[in-house]
């Protein structure tokens, strides 16, 4: 099977993405209801205490990156291959629409270039690295042609940030999708969608879908002839690698 990718980047709500992000998780997740895994990465503000350790994933914080040398295709430490990933995924909303695959290529092969130092082999020994909030910056799930017109996120509806929550003493995450309404005095609400994981091997965990919920009721109504496209596209079923 081919792969799908996402990366994010966590911070809290009230924040704006920083010039130089320091955390940053990349996974593979293979959905139950899709033929493809689809790969993403994370960088958080709440990983600031794994990283102020020097041990987190991706090569750690700044403070840890900053002083590790490496001399992979012209790039001498992780921090900078991190700082032109985010760079060149400016301007494109997270992939979600459609990205040139000129550019789906530059961001891969920056991707795979920041996998190769992972520091954690065995990162579900230390799943407290994935723990807090975080929000999505990249994804090759891509909403197009006649899934987006029946959405309404050509016009109408415009798609906010999104976010996931993950508690590892309970085995839970939590995704939560904005979105807000033209029309209806600019109304906002979000998709919730409730999951359970758990460790499947040193790298991978299951994830079990429980329930979703989209508030308010009045959006409710908006997707509601749509709910199960929606909650298709978005649903996390499947396994999640950690890369």
């Amino acid at each position: 099977m081919g792969s799908r990718k996402l990366i994010q980047p966590s911070i809290p709500a009230s924040h704006v993405l920083p010039p130089n992000p320091t955390t940053v998780k990349m996974m593979k997740l293979q959905p139950a209801n899709h033929s493809n895994p689809i790969r993403f990465g994370f960088w958080s503000h709440s990983c600031v205490r794994a990283a102020e350790k020097s041990c987190e994933l991706l090569g750690g914080g700044a403070a840890a990156a900053e002083e590790e040398v490496i001399t992979v295709e012209g790039y001498r430490t992780a921090a900078q291959i991190k700082e032109t990933l985010f760079a060149a995924l400016q301007g494109i909303n997270r992939g979600i629409f459609g990205v040139p695959s000129a550019k789906k290529a530059e961001i891969e092969e920056l991707v795979e270039l920041l996998e190769s130092q992972n520091p954690t082999p065995k990162p579900t020994q230390c799943l407290e690295k994935v723990a807090g909030s975080w929000k999505l910056i990249y994804s090759t799930i891509t909403i197009l042609g006649s899934k987006r017109t029946k959405l309404g996120l050509r016009d109408f509806i415009t798609l906010g940030d999104f976010f996931q929550s993950i508690n590892v003493a309970e085995g839970k995450a939590v995704n939560m999708i904005k979105f807000s309404a033209k029309g209806l005095n600019l109304l906002s609400g979000q998709l919730t969608i409730d999951a359970s994981f758990k460790i499947a091997s040193e790298s991978r965990v299951d994830i079990s879908y429980n329930k979703s919920v989209i508030t308010p009721e009045q959006l409710m109504n908006v997707f509601r002839k749509n709910y199960d496209l929606l909650l298709g596209i978005f649903n996390p079923d499947g396994w999640l690698e950690i890369t």
